[in-house]
């Protein structure tokens, strides 16, 4: 895994867009890059104030390893995973080097397996699939504060 931004740390902070990138290129990488995106969530919280649920430290850390395995089960080469914080939502963002969009299964409970974008789908608050001139993005977005109680979580869940 190779993390990439503006400043020191793979971490910026430009007009309150808080973001973090990283690389990934073998299957092992997945639980990396769910690590990547609570360690980046946690300091959101810790360093910058920002309140984030305990949901949707958990969302966040399933939607990326959802998008990010199919990424590398469908796609040659490396992924790159972008979390950008701004507005209290995070937008969860995976590049592939994939240019077809992904098939978008109606849900089944009888169907094993297959069911990533159908869970991505469900627990955010957009989601896209926009081609690029090399391969494709798909993009969700969580809200980062959306416990009814408040209920937020300072550190790992």
């Amino acid at each position: 895994m190779v993390q990439t931004a503006g400043s020191e740390g793979g971490r910026s902070l430009v007009e309150n867009l808080l973001s973090v990138s990283g690389a990934f290129e073998g299957s092992e990488d997945i639980a990396v890059a769910r690590d990547l995106a609570r360690s980046f969530l946690t300091d959101v919280q810790a360093e910058h104030g920002l309140p984030v649920s305990g949901r949707a430290m958990g969302m966040v850390q399933l939607v990326v390893s959802e998008l990010v395995t199919n990424a590398r089960k469908y796609a040659p080469g490396p992924c790159l995973l972008t979390l950008e914080v701004s507005g209290g939502v995070v937008e969860v963002t995976v590049w592939d080097s994939n240019p077809t969009p992904p098939a978008i299964l109606a849900p089944d409970p009888l169907r094993i397996g297959q069911h990533g974008l159908e869970i991505v789908m469900a627990v955010g608050q957009s989601f896209a699939v926009h081609r690029e001139p090399v391969g494709k993005r798909i993009t969700t977005a969580i809200v980062l504060a959306d416990d009814p109680g408040g209920d937020v979580t300072s550190r790992r869940l």
